[in-house]
């Protein structure tokens, strides 16, 4: 089955088009990097499939059930999805209590909060970091925090906008590492915009280049970068697409 499914999917801001895809299809248990130059239409592509927002025409499918079914189907399929930003918003209290957050909003057990969020921040190598402020935290820690906090609830798919934007080497390697390991270990399915060519070479399954509003290409990593069947797609991977 199907991770996401996408048919006919066109969403608009005004008389804009953004998204134009006649069909998108994403597999379980891998990791997919999107790729696109500014306006493309990625982070609406990310808040489509976060159900954030519905297309305005179309039909999306998640674990092969229609996301425009009901509410309370909604509802449901988000709890299964986790989207960390470019700069994720840190409340003013504790790393604990940070990563604890979307668990007390769940209702989940103080013992079973506990035993998570120890267990995820040691997942991002921040549990010494558990009682310290959150607003102490250098750009990389946060980062790290946030996927500790969604990691936490445990989803089925990590959405992930731009999470080493401007970050040290070092923290972006520990949070590749993350993103691995979480699909490694937990099977969880992650879809990651970049705009870091290198990133997607080292940890994507498949690779997808968005231009205009539409998939141009969508090919096995490897096959992306050496042999990519459409113009646009060598242009971009060489410098030379006109924007």
């Amino acid at each position: 089955m199907k991770l996401f499914e996408m048919t006919n999917v066109i969403k608009k801001y005004g008389s804009r088009t953004v998204l134009n895809v006649p069909q998108l299809q994403l597999g379980q248990d891998l990791i997919y990097a999107i790729l696109g130059p500014n306006g493309a239409g990625k982070t609406t592509l990310l808040r489509l499939l976060n159900l954030l927002t519905a297309p305005d025409s179309g039909q999306l499918k998640f674990m092969g059930v229609d996301t425009a079914a009901s509410e309370a189907t909604r509802l449901a399929m988000s709890r299964q999805m986790c989207m960390v930003f470019q700069k994720p918003y840190m409340f003013r209290t504790s790393v604990y209590n940070n990563v604890a957050y979307g668990l007390k909003l769940r209702k989940t057990g103080a013992r079973e909060i506990r035993k998570r969020v120890m267990e995820a921040l040691d997942f991002v190598g921040m549990a010494s970091f558990a009682a310290r402020h959150a607003f102490k935290l250098s750009g990389g820690e946060t980062q790290r925090v946030a996927l500790a906090r969604a990691l936490a609830l445990r989803p089925r798919v990590l959405l992930l906008d731009e999470p080493t934007a401007n970050l040290d080497p070092a923290s972006v390697q520990a949070i590749e590492r993350i993103i691995r390991n979480s699909r490694d270990q937990y099977g969880t399915s992650v879809i990651m915009v970049t705009h870091n060519l290198f990133q997607a070479k080292r940890i994507a399954d498949q690779t997808i280049l968005l231009f205009d509003g539409q998939v141009v290409e969508q090919q096995a990593t490897n096959v992306f970068f050496t042999a990519p069947k459409d113009e646009r797609t060598r242009r971009f991977l060489d410098g030379t697409m006109v924007y």
